[in-house]
């Protein structure tokens, strides 16, 4: 589904005059781009994408030899880029990594938090597996904030930056079965808010880009996402490497802006079909064979409600 961007009066502004201009120059030509999780899926075609368009990409993520391979692939293309492996779960780690980069780039000009773990499971089989919630909040949460943290000061001294976070329409449908992964980019969306109003006057800006489903290998576990319509990673790093140019406030999806409504004006209404969703779309094979073994047990009937009341 085609994204929707709510873009700030500067936005419209400098694409407006690009396009006047008639102007193809990116303006992530000349620049220092750092994308994480970028030796596979969105962030590793984001990194070729804004290689292509004349910026230094920085590639972050764990696997070094897979950061290898991409680094290559760039500069075989004629690209420039550079490879830092670091686990964003490991606070140190994140700091050396700042201090390396700083040392050897002055600044990040543009960074894109893509680094992500995604949890599809219900609750009734997570009672005893509260570690889902702390991995999906080291990782979606706390790392890329202490990285963003880290490379904002630099950006607000030189009066230029812009960060892109990778998150999911799902912030908005709040959907069953993803507590621990929504939440955490939830927490990740409202910070970046907060952050940007902060940073504003120093011209560092913030994008939420609130994908829908994105086939990549992190939703290979979920066995009824095979053939549901997505994007292509291509498609997603097309998206943005256009935020990274234009800087909207949110991307996002139709259904998702219809779903924050509905939550908004009926909110037992969205309770009701959420449920409803949850009882019809089973946990996956993966999720149920990694839970304890009270998931064989059939689901607690449902309670029925009076017919005399409706809850929203």
């Amino acid at each position: 589904m085609t994204g929707l961007l709510l873009q700030t009066p500067r936005a419209r502004a400098r694409r407006l005059v690009r396009r006047l201009r008639h102007d193809d120059a990116s303006p992530l030509a000349d620049r220092v781009v750092l994308v994480s999780g970028a030796s596979s899926g969105i962030g590793e075609a984001t990194a070729h994408a804004a290689a292509a368009r004349g910026a230094t990409v920085l590639l972050v993520a764990r696997r070094g030899d897979e950061l290898a391979r991409v680094q290559a692939e760039i500069e075989t293309a004629g690209g420039r880029a550079a490879t830092y492996p670091c686990d964003l779960t490991d606070g140190d780690a994140v700091d050396a990594l700042v201090e390396q980069v700083l040392d050897e780039h002055g600044a990040v000009d543009y960074l894109v938090n893509n680094a992500g773990r995604s949890i599809r499971r219900s609750l009734e089989l997570s009672y005893d597996r509260f570690h889902d919630f702390e991995r999906t909040m080291a990782v979606n949460y706390f790392g890329p904030v202490r990285l963003t943290l880290g490379l904002l000061p630099a950006m607000r001294r030189q009066g230029f930056g812009h960060v892109v976070n990778i998150l999911s329409w799902g912030v908005q449908l709040k959907a069953p079965k993803f507590a621990a992964y929504l939440a955490s980019k939830t927490a990740l969306d409202t910070w970046s808010r907060i952050a940007g109003r902060e940073t504003y006057a120093d011209n560092v800006t913030f994008t939420n880009m609130r994908f829908a489903l994105v086939h990549t290998a992190m939703v290979v576990p979920t066995d009824n996402y095979e053939d549901r319509r997505g994007l292509t990673p291509g498609q997603a790093a097309e998206r943005v490497v256009r935020a990274l140019e234009d800087r909207p406030l949110t991307v996002d999806t139709r259904v998702g802006r219809a779903g924050e409504l509905l939550n908004i004006v009926a909110p037992r209404l969205s309770d009701a079909l959420m449920s409803r969703f949850h009882r019809s779309s089973p946990d996956s094979a993966a999720a149920r064979g990694s839970a304890s073994a009270r998931s064989s047990q059939p689901s607690p009937p449902v309670r029925s409600r009076s017919p005399r009341r409706r809850p929203w």
